[in-house]
């Protein structure tokens, strides 16, 4: 429109100014409109990381890194983990609205049914080697998932990427348990349905044929709550790369699986592992003071993980709510007498009162403390990563289906500042 917002481009190089126009959000910050740049002006943009430049359109989760502000469809995280089921939380992500009594029911009555994986899934999964890493496992078999159902894979279908969304919401947490059980070497159980979905994955988990097994209310609240808090976080780099896999048309099956991929990296999912490592390694709260002056130490190759946020300039909305969850965990689950609780707990407290972290800004994120409460319910260190993807891809799913009903949508290409060898001439090998 003519009285829109414009920003004029000057080329200092030869002087042509070219005007883009500025658009807007229902919050957040302003975005230059530059998908006509190139054609206009000849040149590309430049932004390693893409720091700086929106991808999409998105109306599922917003981000405020300066005021610690996390959004889901405008509903503020703590209110949703304060009082909302996954599920819940999971039908407002794809679906937009919170359900009514009746909606929900139906919902989880349709996740339900799904949970169980094909037959044929447990020959694949006797496959992979005997010590595996959950994550390999996983990413493998959901990337399988488009040859057991290629009946619902048609992406311009709108109810077969309803049904594929479903399915990969009912059986990951299926597909996790299985790909712990393998690694452990203990039978594969399946779901029980009369269970809550959180309650229904400890099962699987932690059951055996040989005992039974019945999963502790508060382990299921917090299992319910970190599934909550990871369910979805903007354009992360595993979301996307699910955007970007899916804009090229491939099936959902595959787009997950490549989320998945992505996550497996220590800079992303992996880095509640990581916190653990570190207070592993620090040992002992009278050890603090030394570690800290280490991670001011440029010159030392240490680093305090679970401090600071791509993001986030601020405290992590998330990390607030999981440190209280985690006192109510291991003050029922490990007599509140677990030694790494009470070592983050101080490295919390010197880092947000020295200056050096107030200054950078490095406040504890959700990765801080939500490996202490998996330790706590008795999940080994490499499932962790798992866990995030299980939560996960309830987002991945929900990104998924907007893209793809999106009427601008286009496959993604990326453009380059090539740096390699200008024109040359084949050489026959006898001459070089």
């Amino acid at each position: 429109m003519a009285n829109d917002p414009t920003v004029t481009i000057i080329n200092n190089a030869n002087g042509s100014r070219h005007e883009y126009p500025l658009k807007f959000g229902s919050l957040g910050p302003g975005a230059i409109d530059i998908s006509s740049l190139y054609r206009e002006s000849g040149v590309f943009t430049y932004d390693p990381g893409f720091m700086a430049t929106a991808s999409c359109h998105s109306a599922i989760t917003f981000i405020d890194g300066d005021q610690g502000v996390l959004l889901y469809r405008g509903y503020p995280i703590e209110q949703l983990a304060a009082r909302a089921s996954f599920l819940e939380v999971a039908y407002l992500l794809y679906y937009g609205e919170l359900p009514d009594e009746k909606q929900l029911g139906e919902f989880e009555q349709i996740i339900m049914r799904h949970t169980m994986i094909n037959e044929n899934l447990k020959d694949f999964l006797d496959g992979f080697h005997y010590d595996a890493h959950p994550m390999a496992i996983l990413c493998g078999v959901v990337g399988s998932l488009s040859a057991f159902y290629h009946d619902s894979i048609d992406v311009n279908n709108p109810r077969y990427r309803e049904v594929s969304a479903h399915r990969l919401i009912a059986k990951l947490p299926t597909i996790a348990a299985a790909s712990y059980k393998h690694y452990i070497g203990e039978p594969f159980m399946y779901p029980r349905n009369d269970l809550r979905y959180c309650a229904n994955f400890l099962y699987m988990m932690f059951a055996t044929p040989c005992a039974d097994y019945e999963p502790s209310l508060i382990a299921e609240k917090a299992l319910n709550l970190l599934f909550i808090l990871h369910a979805d976080h903007e354009q992360n780099a595993s979301t996307s790369t699910v955007r970007l896999a899916g804009s090229s048309g491939a099936n959902p099956f595959a787009c997950i699986a490549a989320g998945i991929a992505s996550l497996w990296g220590p800079a992303h999912g992996g880095a509640n592992e990581a916190v653990l490592d570190m207070l592993t390694e620090i040992g002992h709260v009278d050890n603090v003071p030394k570690f800290i002056a280490r991670a001011k130490d440029k010159d030392d190759s240490f680093r305090l993980m679970g401090f600071g946020h791509r993001v986030y300039k601020n405290y992590d909305p998330r990390a607030k709510i999981i440190r209280e969850v985690c006192h109510q965990v291991l003050a029922e689950l490990a007599d509140n007498k677990n030694p790494l609780f009470d070592l983050a707990l101080e490295l919390e407290r010197i880092a947000l009162e020295d200056e050096y972290f107030v200054e950078r800004k490095l406040y504890p994120n959700v990765d801080f403390y939500s490996g202490i409460i998996y330790q706590a319910l008795g999940i080994p260190r490499s499932m962790f990563t798992v866990m995030f993807a299980l939560a996960r891809t309830v987002g991945w799913v929900s990104h998924w289906t907007e893209m793809m009903s999106d009427s601008a949508l286009r496959i993604g290409r990326p453009r380059q500042i090539y740096h390699g060898s200008p024109p040359r001439d084949y050489v026959p090998i006898s001459k070089r």
